[in-house]
């Protein structure tokens, strides 16, 4: 056991970050502070003042780990990445299923594009926003696109580029045809470096450029490509006029409010602009125990983390203990000051009254349409149960399906369905191994006869400690098991069960002649469902969504595949140097288009010749 009064007494007066940890070694919390000795050790002395949520936490700490910073920011940034690293039990945690529209420009390919997406990666593309809404990404998307003439297709480039025709976009002025030679690479990249800046903000050095090639062009006598730099020129003031007044406005802030109902709290963010509410987002938060500052410090801090176009106010209920260095963090971030305001009186107190009453609304109404969808999931598998007259409600579900080509290359796969919900965490994919040609009974009998093996060696695993419970993947079994297909899988799967003594029921979802879900079946009958009811509609999803699984999963197989046996032929370029150069360039595009330097620093001088000259004798790479 760790002494943790001893540890107490070595800890810093500096600024940081403290790690709590329970006997399992588990991060449970992360916080930081001004001064780590007098923070860390407030938690296991005057407990009176704790709230229940501490308290809990504190009896679960068995060891600490701090780690020291320059400053109160530094440290109030490095809590932000621990706790989205750690997911502590005890922390607000920003978990919510709706996600931000952002602008996306994908510097890291050769041939960059431009479009909206909510998934923020760190693979080299560059990121704007979050944005308050979608239209409003697709107008400036539309604009940018107008003025810069890039590229809408999602066409892998560098190809062919001799041998490539132009698209209806080029036609009509609105793409500039990179995939044709219509535009040099560079020329092309430089014109995203300046949609860049564009969305920085930084329109004055643009068009003093833009100016200066214009006259340029006009010197030389080539008033077509100076005509067509005056109207981008004219283009980019408009634009830059309308981002000027929706960046300076006295009246852009955004006004967060909060309501704490008895077990869960919501907090909700109106988006202010040029004097006008142009949107909202709400965040529930599950955790009856948590204080108002902790649940709006929480919430500013992740956030904002990740925005990129934040107000220079914002109006919150009530004073946060962090709210200085948030306040100097995100001016640091954005280059100017941003204040956090609690209003006590006037105009912008009424707007927080109001967000606080949305709050309020929005937390009824969540919690009223998450009791009715469980009600839903309730009833569906009630149902379920009762037409199967299964011995308990089957609420872990799991579906399987067969993909292949003439029985070449097959691949089984698993979707899992927990309380009528699809998990996709849980889905599995599966090589078939023993199984030769297009026997659908057999591959069937092979794919789950291993997820089940799998989940018996976990079993083993947990039951001797080399595996944690939690970190299982094939456990638990399932409570039902639906095919896809008739009454010949239901009959090989359930002979397996027998072979393996499980009781798990197995049953076929039986398609009509248009393929679309006509009824269950066991080996002897069909049971007919009602077309219009819940559970006919959640049996066709479950369906449908195995199959889509399974045709992804074998196209991406094939794909792969493909791939592979190009670089095989290759002499030279056995599986490890096939990984090393996919690892590196990702595409066979990209590998037959590296020079031999960029080859000689992946693989060896040998090596990359073979490949270099591979490709420049004229090799196909579309196989």
């Amino acid at each position: 056991m760790v002494d943790l009064k001893a540890k107490l007494k070595e800890l810093p007066m500096s600024p940081g970050v403290y790690i709590m940890r329970n006997s399992d070694g588990k991060v449970i919390y992360v916080g930081k502070s001004k001064h780590l000795k007098n923070r860390v050790s407030s938690y296991f002395i005057h407990s009176k003042n704790h709230t229940p949520k501490t308290l809990a936490m504190v009896e679960n700490v068995a060891d600490f780990d701090y780690i020291m910073t320059d400053s109160e920011v530094e440290a109030l940034v490095l809590e932000c990445n621990l706790i989205k690293k750690y997911l502590p039990k005890y922390n607000i945690l920003l978990k919510d299923d709706k996600q931000y529209p952002y602008i996306k420009l994908t510097l890291n390919e050769d041939y960059p594009r431009i479009y909206m997406t909510r998934k923020l990666k760190k693979d080299g593309a560059k990121y704007f926003g979050p944005y308050m809404s979608s239209m409003m990404v697709r107008n400036a998307l539309e604009t940018i696109k107008r003025i810069f003439k890039v590229r809408s297709c999602n066409k892998k480039l560098p190809i062919n580029l001799e041998h490539a025709r132009p698209c209806l976009y080029y036609h009509i002025g609105q793409c500039s045809a990179p995939c044709c030679n219509k535009i040099s690479q560079e020329e092309y990249k430089e014109t995203f470096d300046q949609i860049s800046s564009v969305l920085e903000g930084k329109y004055d050095s643009i068009i003093k450029e833009l100016k200066a090639r214009m006259y340029e062009e006009s010197d030389k006598l080539e008033f077509e490509k100076a005509a067509r730099y005056r109207d981008k020129i004219e283009s980019l003031k408009m634009l830059g006029e309308k981002q000027k007044m929706l960046s300076v406005g006295k009246d852009n802030r955004d006004i967060i409010g909060l309501f704490k109902g008895e077990f869960e709290s919501c907090v909700q963010i109106f988006y202010m602009r040029e004097g006008k509410i142009q949107g909202s987002e709400y965040f529930v938060f599950k955790d009856e125990n948590s204080s108002p500052d902790e649940i709006l410090s929480g919430f500013m801090k992740q956030y904002y983390y990740s925005a990129t176009n934040i107000p220079g106010e914002i109006l919150i209920p009530e004073s946060i203990s962090d709210g200085e260095s948030i306040s100097e963090w995100l001016s640091e971030r954005v280059g100017h000051k941003i204040k956090i305001l609690v209003p006590q009186r006037g105009e912008k107190a009424q707007l927080i009254k109001m967000v606080d009453k949305n709050a309020e609304e929005t937390l009824r109404q969540h919690i009223f349409k998450r009791n009715r969808e469980e009600m839903q999931q309730n009833d569906v598998l009630s149902e379920l149960s009762r037409v199967l007259s299964l011995p308990t409600i089957p609420f872990r579900i799991e579906s399987y399906d067969i993909s292949n080509i003439s029985g070449a290359q097959s691949i089984g796969v698993c979707v899992v369905y927990k309380n009528a919900k699809a998990s996709k965490k849980d889905y599995r994919k599966f090589n078939i191994k023993t199984v030769e040609g297009a026997d659908d009974y057999e591959s069937t009998r092979e794919v789950i006869a291993r997820r089940i093996n799998r989940a018996y060696d976990e079993l083993e695993q947990i039951s001797s400690g080399i595996l944690a419970e939690e970190k299982a993947k094939f456990l638990p079994l399932p409570d039902l098991i639906l095919l896809d297909g008739g009454k010949g899988h239901v009959s090989a799967v359930r002979m397996l069960m027998d072979t393996l003594g499980e009781k798990i029921p197995v049953y076929g979802l039986v398609k009509d002649d248009k393929h679309r879900t006509r009824a269950l079946t066991d080996i002897d009958e069909e049971f007919d469902i009602e077309p219009d009811s819940l559970l006919f509609r959640f049996l066709s999803e479950v369906q449908e969504e195995v199959h889509r699984f399974a045709i992804t999963s074998f196209r991406k197989r094939h794909e792969n595949a493909t791939v592979y046996s190009m670089l095989e032929k290759i002499p030279g370029i056995g599986a490890a140097k096939r990984k090393k150069l996919l690892n590196t360039f990702i595409t066979v595009e990209r590998i037959s288009k590296a020079s031999y330097d960029e080859l000689s620093s992946v693989l060896d001088k040998r090596s990359a010749k073979n490949v270099y000259e591979y490709f420049k004798n004229g090799s196909d790479i579309n196989g």
